[in-house]
């Protein structure tokens, strides 16, 4: 063919496209914003802004460490449960030191190593069940959902954990103070955040999860040791319920059956909604903020208008959830990092 014959034939040009699962949650998450603007302008007031984000942290922060779970290809629906039995524990655990230790900064320190501890243990019983006892993981977090649900409601004799009002004046920054002007929940949420995408995307212990999560045969004959890492997301889900209930406690001042109800739920909608891949293989922590604080937005919204019932925000949630794993069936395939083949 001669080179007069190619002069006609323009090159074709490339179609703009925008990568909803990249920037899909940051767009939603304006979107809602500017809705809620325009539904009712005290939205965008510095104290209803300061209040989204300080209560997004709980959430956020188990989200967190949800990601690691569900990007190795596991699931932990025991985090609200979790939550609930470590706050009574914390509170038992500090009202008992006050007569040793007093009301100050001891107890308080007290109390906050015991959450580390018990968050540590009950990740590292999930993911030991899970790998080593070679049962499914939905099975093992389920059966401890319930268990630790039974063990705060029996610690508290079927009512409520109080923690006594002599501690709360020194355990009441931690949710109530702030730093340059940043609430204190937000900036732990802040930290969590970076030290997990650190973890998540720069270390080796990140690429492995991710390996996992695509393929966990291949990634045995990869000499990963899949059982070890497998363990190690649940025993950092532990430990961000943990951090997260240490900042959740001093806001109420006690725990109660009822304490992390469907906190499961909200932690793995925010995790899907970010973009992770709910079959595992890939993980986003930057979308797993976004997600988290949607989630708050959206109830936030309903709170400040009447257009819809506050009752129906967990109907919102599962609408958004069944919409952001629907959005992400086109992009499984490009994602498996052990689909690629070198040309």
């Amino acid at each position: 063919m001669t080179a007069q014959a190619h002069e006609g034939v323009k090159p074709a040009k490339k179609r703009f496209k925008i990568d909803y699962h990249t920037f899909g949650p940051l767009v939603a998450l304006i979107a809602l914003c500017i809705l809620g603007f325009a539904l009712n302008s005290a939205f965008a007031s510095e104290g209803n802004i300061s209040n989204l984000l300080t209560r997004s942290a709980f959430i956020g922060i188990i989200a967190v460490g949800a990601t690691f779970v569900i990007t190795a290809g596991g699931i932990d629906l025991s985090v609200g449960s979790m939550a609930a039995v470590i706050s009574g524990v914390m509170i038992i655990v500090m009202n008992a030191a006050i007569e040793t230790l007093g009301t100050g900064v001891p107890t308080v320190l007290l109390g906050c190593a015991a959450s580390v501890l018990l968050g540590l243990a009950a990740g590292f019983l999930n993911g030991f069940m899970t790998t080593k006892g070679k049962i499914e993981a939905f099975i093992v977090t389920l059966g401890t959902m319930g268990i630790f649900r039974s063990l705060v409601t029996y610690f508290a004799d079927g009512g409520t954990l109080s923690l006594a009002f002599d501690i709360r004046d020194a355990y009441r920054p931690v949710y109530y103070g702030s730093l340059l002007g940043i609430p204190i929940p937000v900036l732990v949420f802040a930290l969590v955040a970076v030290l997990g995408w650190v973890l998540l995307n720069r270390t080796a212990f990140g690429r492995y999860c991710m390996a996992i999560g695509s393929n966990e045969t291949v990634a045995r004959y990869s000499a990963i040791k899949v059982d070890r890492i497998k363990t190690l997301t649940y025993v950092i889900q532990g430990l961000c319920v943990s951090i997260a209930t240490i900042i959740y406690v001093p806001r109420l001042g006690s725990a109660s059956s009822s304490t992390g109800v469907l906190w499961e739920l909200e932690a793995i909608a925010a995790v899907i909604i970010g973009g992770t891949m709910l079959k595992g293989g890939y993980g986003r922590i930057g979308g797993t903020v976004i997600g988290a604080i949607m989630l708050t937005t959206i109830g936030n919204i309903l709170n400040l208008t009447d257009i819809i019932s506050n009752y129906l925000n967990g109907a919102v949630q599962g609408v958004i959830i069944i919409a952001a794993v629907w959005l992400q069936r086109g992009n499984l395939g490009h994602l498996n990092i052990f689909s690629k083949t070198k040309g």
